[in-house]
This record gives C-alpha cells, sequence and structure tokens, in this order.
C-alpha cells in the first residue's frame, strides 16, 4: 500500500516546479565592489575637466542606479549575518575573503560623494548634503574600523605567508584614504573656522594613515609577484586594486588644496596647493607603470583562459579615482596632457564597467554568480 495517494491516471505526484531562489549564504563582502565600480563612473564623470554633452544626464542616471545597488546590497549582507552567521563568520576568519569588509566603507562614500558630484542635480543641495554627511560619518567611522580590525585579524588569526600577499590586503587599508578623498566636498558646508579646519585637517590626517599603511603593503605584493610568479589567474585583475591607494591620494591632496583656502589660514594654503603638484605629479607617474603592468598580466591571463569573477569588478574603481586624480593635477597644472589622460583613463573606465555590469548579470540570471539551493527532488514512494 502506497503512503501517498494517487492520480486518477496512475501518476506519482511530483513536488511544485518552484524555481529555486538564489541564497543570501553566498552574499559576500566582495559584492560592495559593484556599488563602488557604479558610483566612480558618476563621480569621475563629473570630474573630466572637458565637457561632453548629455554626459551630466547620464553620471546622474548612473548615480541612481549606484544608490539603488547600495541599498540592494546592504539589504542582502544584513540578511546574510542574521540568517547565516556562520557563514559570515568564516568569512571574517578567512584571511582571503575578510579583507573584503574594506568595500562597505568604500561603498558608504563613493556613494556619498557620487550625490554631491552629481545626485545634487535630482534630489536638490539640501538634500544632497544631508545625504552625504550620513553616508560620509557612517564610511569613515567604517573605515577606520576596517583599517585596524582587518590587520588584527591578519597578525593574530589568519597569519598569512608571504607567498600569501595579495592586493586585497590594501581594501581596508584604502578606504580611510577614500574619505580623505571625499571629505572636502562637505568642508565648504560647515561653519567657517574651527569646524573647517578641524574636517580639513582630519582628511590630511586620514591620507597620512592610509598612505603609510599602503607603502608597507604594496611592497609585499610585488615581492611576492617577483618570488612566486604571477597570481592564479582568478586574481590577476586585483593587481589593479594597486592603482586605488595611487589615484585616490592625488584625488584626496587635490581636492583638499581646493578648499583649504576657505578653512585654513594663508601660510598653509599655498602650500598645500603645492603639495598637490609635488606629489600628485610623481604618484601619478607609478600608477602608469602599475596600470602598464597589470594590463599586460591581464592579457597573459585571457591568454591563458582567465574566466569572469567578481574580481573583475577590479578594473573600475581603482581606474575611477585615477581618472579623478588626473583631473585635479589638469586643474592645477593647466597641462592638456592631464586632460586628456583623465579622459583616455575614464574611456577605459567605462568600458570596464560596463563589461563587468554586462558579465554580472549574465551571471546572476544563470545562477553561477549566487548558486542556489538545489531543487527538490520528485516526491518517492514506498510500497511494501
Amino acid at each position: 500500500m502506497a503512503i501517498f495517494p494517487q492520480t486518477k491516471t496512475g501518476a506519482l505526484p511530483l513536488a511544485p516546479a518552484v524555481p529555486p531562489l538564489p541564497s543570501l549564504r553566498h552574499i559576500g563582502p566582495n559584492w560592495y565592489a559593484t556599488v563602488m565600480g557604479t558610483a566612480i563612473v558618476a563621480t569621475a564623470g563629473a570630474a573630466l575637466p572637458v565637457r561632453v554633452p548629455g554626459l551630466r544626464t547620464v553620471c546622474v542616471t548612473v548615480w541612481a542606479l549606484s544608490a539603488v545597488l547600495l541599498v540592494t546590497v546592504l539589504a542582502a549582507r544584513a540578511g546574510h549575518w542574521l540568517l547565516h552567521r556562520d557563514q559570515a563568520r568564516a568569512h571574517l576568519r578567512d584571511a582571503a575573503v575578510a579583507p573584503f569588509y574594506g568595500c562597505l566603507p568604500m561603498a558608504l562614500l563613493a556613494v556619498g560623494a557620487a550625490t554631491m558630484a552629481v545626485g545634487r542635480d535630482l534630489v536638490g543641495h539640501r538634500a544632497a548634503v544631508a545625504v552625504d554627511a550620513v553616508l560620509f560619518t557612517g564610511g569613515t567611522v567604517a573605515a577606520l574600523a576596517a583599517a585596524v580590525v582587518i590587520p588584527y585579524l591578519m597578525v593574530v588569526r589568519h597569519r598569512p605567508a608571504p607567498a600569501d600577499a595579495s592586493p586585497v590586503w590594501l581594501l581596508p587599508l584604502v578606504a580611510p584614504m577614500v574619505s580623505a578623498a571625499v571629505g572636502p566636498l562637505l568642508v565648504p558646508e560647515l561653519p567657517a573656522g574651527q569646524w573647517r579646519e578641524a574636517l580639513l585637517l582630519a582628511c590630511y590626517a586620514m591620507f597620512g594613515l592610509s598612505l603609510l599603511a599602503t607603502l608597507v603593503v604594496v611592497p609585499l605584493v610585488f615581492a611576492r609577484l617577483l618570488h612566486q610568479g604571477p597570481l592564479p589567474l582568478a586574481m590577476t585583475p586585483t593587481l589593479f586594486l594597486v592603482l586605488g591607494p595611487l589615484g585616490q591620494s592625488t584625488t584626496a591632496v587635490n581636492q583638499l588644496a581646493d578648499v583649504a583656502p576657505g578653512a585654513i589660514g594663508a601660510p598653509y594654503t599655498s602650500a598645500f596647493g603645492a603639495f598637490a603638484v609635488l606629489y600628485g605629479v610623481p604618484v601619478m607617474g607609478f600608477a602608469l607603470l602599475w596600470l602598464a603592468l597589470s594590463a599586460a598580466m591581464v592579457v597573459r591571463a585571457v591568454r591563458r583562459g582567465m574566466r569572469f569573477t567578481m574580481t573583475w569588478w577590479g578594473f573600475t574603481f581603482p581606474v575611477g579615482t585615477c581618472v579623478t586624480g588626473a583631473a585635479g593635477l589638469a586643474r592645477h597644472t593647466g597641462l592638456d596632457a592631464y586632460t586628456w589622460l583623465a579622459v583616455a583613463l575614464y574611456a577605459l573606465l567605462v568600458t570596464a564597467w560596463a563589461v563587468a555590469g554586462v558579465r554580472t548579470l549574465g551571471g546572476l540570471f544563470s545562477g553561477a554568480l549566487l548558486p542556489a539551493p538545489r531543487p527538490l527532488r520528485p516526491a518517492t514512494v514506498r510500497t511494501r
């Protein structure tokens, strides 16, 4: 005698054909890179030292998309922590995943900066300032926490070997540099005097914090490449992450020099302006060297069969910081060479963003990026 009743035709009942839903268990902190890479397209487009008809409207649209992405990823990550705390803790214990927690503050800061740069066209100046103030505050607190907590975990728990050195290690360290680069947008909004000067100097302090930490890690990454050879194919795009602190620090010194006259006394304003050029020019030169080296390594990896992974988003935000850095140098030097460098890098950024975006959507629809629970098998029948 069968346990489950049979239909009139004698066919056995099957489990309902419900399409499997993607599991939040597989949403890692690396997904914030999609927010960063999208927001920087809007910010970098607004920073270009040339006028392109229609570009401003496109940038506003991209900013709106980045805001939607931020809310979506924040909700997904909240669900990840609520429903899959074991996996979330495992991510923190994993030396390969933990550094990606630096992407959270950078996503907040990137959307906040884009709101001030172009989003104000849609929501108004006052609302843009309020949104950026909230995102900047939350992003800066999270950036400083990540810059301490993740290295602490690496020292006391992860204990990576020299051969494990990776550009991903830079993510939590470069987050305070993003705060230093976008903080100047809020300096003029503060009351003149102590408040403006405090924020200005706090941004310079975060610039120094991130810069010195980066100078410790980048030699480790380069030494690993020299002694151990190229990175695994899937990790090759992370080489572009080194461009992040280079481009972002150049952006920071130029942005800070722009707002210094209204925030600090005359003896320092001219010094900050000179420092922006004296620092930015050689650092941008090294960024171009690293860009060429990284591009050559990516071409090599593609020829050897490199497939799409979420690491491809590493082609976006770091390149975008170089766009804003070159645009800042164009303002302070007046050289057309930096103007066209910014335009060329922006074209590269948009291309990388489009490719990464299309491939990510394809991976989502196919289920390759978000493994779904296995579909239910047909119900079985037991007989005597």
